[in-house]
């Protein structure tokens, strides 16, 4: 197998999703009027959409040794996704792993689900950690409503050890705050009707994974934009990795 340029490692889950009107109440029997299910996981939903971009991407995760398992591993042969690293378990969910890479491949930290006390290592061994607002105030205690309260979130994460810090804000973009550059810079996103924003964050991650692989000579905050316009698409279509783009339905000035 060729060297992978992205690898992911993370989680695999399949996704039931159902649409109804509203929510059900506690105890509360609703009709729905429409089922699906669907290939999600944070890890898995990442490496997806950097190898819909055309990235060289490898996974390493675990899967159970079931129906799901089995659709998860034929889901990534058809992404062109290499299996060699995903395993099966008899009796246990979905795993995780640590990997080591080389001094050419930047270490893209997603902390999800985020915790308060997480390891130190975390965050000097991260060139970059992504989070969301909700997962940005787990980390640092700040409460993140807006770009100003982001920017201060990013700096405590810088001051803990990684090189640079993006915390996402949605439909209001990300803010980018480096160790060289400790100025919080805001990237918005162009608005967009969104449909269903699950899976989003992840199309970003994704999305600059890809670029940090294999345009590490593009600006910093020319990955987000394009990073942004990438997961504002994702966002106009239901389901999760169903909804994420392929290189050849994006505009071509994205590479």
């Amino acid at each position: 197998m060729a060297a992978p340029e992205v690898v992911l490692v993370g989680s695999c889950m399949t996704d039931l999703v159902s649409l109804t009107t509203r929510l059900p109440k506690a105890g509360e029997t609703i009709h729905g009027h429409r089922f699906f299910t669907g290939f999600g996981g944070k890890g898995a939903n990442q490496c997806v959409q950097a190898a819909r971009l055309g990235a060289k991407t490898s996974m390493i995760c675990k899967v159970g040794k079931d129906s799901f398992g089995y659709d998860y591993i034929e889901n990534f042969k058809k992404n062109g996704i290499p299996t060699d690293f995903v395993s099966q378990a008899e009796n246990a969910a979905t795993g995780a792993a640590s990997i080591i890479v080389d001094d050419e491949v930047k270490t893209l930290f997603n902390p999800a689900p985020a915790l308060a006390d997480l390891d130190p290592q975390f965050y000097t061994h991260s060139n970059i950690i992504c989070c969301n607002e909700s997962e940005a105030e787990i980390l640092t205690g700040i409460t993140v409503g807006n770009a100003q309260d982001a920017g201060r979130a990013g700096l405590v994460l810088v001051e803990k050890g990684c090189e640079m810090a993006v915390v996402t804000l949605g439909p209001q973009g990300c803010v980018l705050i480096s160790a060289k550059e400790p100025i919080p810079k805001h990237i918005p996103v162009k608005k967009a009707t969104a449909v269903d924003t699950t899976g989003a964050g992840d199309s970003f991650v994704g999305a600059l994974a890809f670029y940090l692989a294999y345009y590490p000579n593009l600006p910093q905050e020319e990955m987000l934009e394009r990073a942004n316009f990438i997961a504002s698409v994702s966002v106009q279509s239901t389901g999760t990795q169903t909804s994420f783009p392929y290189k050849k339905d994006l505009p071509q000035y994205l590479f």
